[in-house]
């Protein structure tokens, strides 16, 4: 019975995650292929600086005609985080609070299993879903570099295992709020409110200036707002996301454990 709970959310979210996996590999494997086609552009980079605010609220930073830049416009800044946190927050706003609704969560609890085991399933689940996606996207990009995409396998890998974590702490914060409430609807408007403020406040910060010193809080710059696909992602930036996941972990397991089930 320990992997029975993980097996069965994961098979009834099968389609979902072979459809976003697949859809996004195949917008990222165009993405890569127009690059050698801007890649010598000049007035892509001059429109985002003619207007760095607007630029700035879709995740653009840095040269377009850079390969950092063209993924992080087109893929690493908005799609893919999208992609991901659609599929995190839904399961981790499903899982608890969804089955609760659906009256199946008792069940599962009156087996000889405790809670916290049974959260700790779900969240294994959560974690391969959203690896098939990341390693899906990670191929594509890492194929790029036969069309002339210059960013190196380590930067990529190091950038998208920052984003993964980042879409399962939103996933787990679903998990917790939807195991406190006991509502799949509120788990799901309470965090996505919560990473859409993350987004803006990491994407704004660098051109508005009071939001500046708030950047640190925000988990978008910790994982793709810093320049991690140009760069790669620090130590610091996967301990700081692995830190956050683990605290949203204790608040899931605490709620889990007292949450008055229907």
């Amino acid at each position: 019975m320990r992997t029975d709970i993980a097996r069965l959310d994961l098979r009834q979210r099968r389609r979902s995650v072979i459809g976003y996996s697949v859809g996004l590999a195949l917008y990222t494997l165009v993405v890569v292929a127009l690059y050698p086609a801007f890649k010598d552009s000049t007035s892509l980079d001059s429109l985002v600086k003619s207007d760095a605010t607007a630029a700035a609220l879709f995740g653009i930073s840095g040269p377009l005609s850079s390969s950092g830049g063209w993924l992080n416009a087109n893929i690493y800044a908005n799609f893919f985080p999208l992609l991901a946190l659609l599929m995190t927050i839904g399961y981790g706003a499903a899982a608890v609070a969804g089955q609760d609704d659906d009256g199946t969560l008792c069940l599962l609890v009156a087996l000889a299993r405790s809670r916290t085991a049974i959260l700790l399933h779900k969240v294994g689940a959560m974690v391969l879903q959203v690896l098939v996606l990341t390693i899906a996207v990670l191929v594509c990009v890492v194929m790029g570099r036969s069309f002339q995409l210059t960013t190196s396998v380590r930067t990529a890998s190091t950038a998208s295992l920052a984003l993964m974590l980042m879409a399962l702490d939103f996933g787990i914060l679903a998990l917790a709020v939807g195991a406190l409430t006991g509502r799949r609807g509120t788990a799901i408007g309470v965090t996505s409110a919560v990473a859409a403020a993350s987004y803006l406040v990491s994407s704004l910060a660098p051109v508005i200036s009071w939001l500046h010193s708030w950047r640190y809080v925000s988990l978008f710059y910790w994982s793709v707002g810093n320049n991690q696909i140009t760069d790669g992602a620090s130590v610091w930036d996967l301990v700081f996301l692995t830190a956050v996941g683990a605290v949203v972990m204790f608040a899931a397991v605490f709620a889990f454990r007292r949450a008055d089930l229907r």
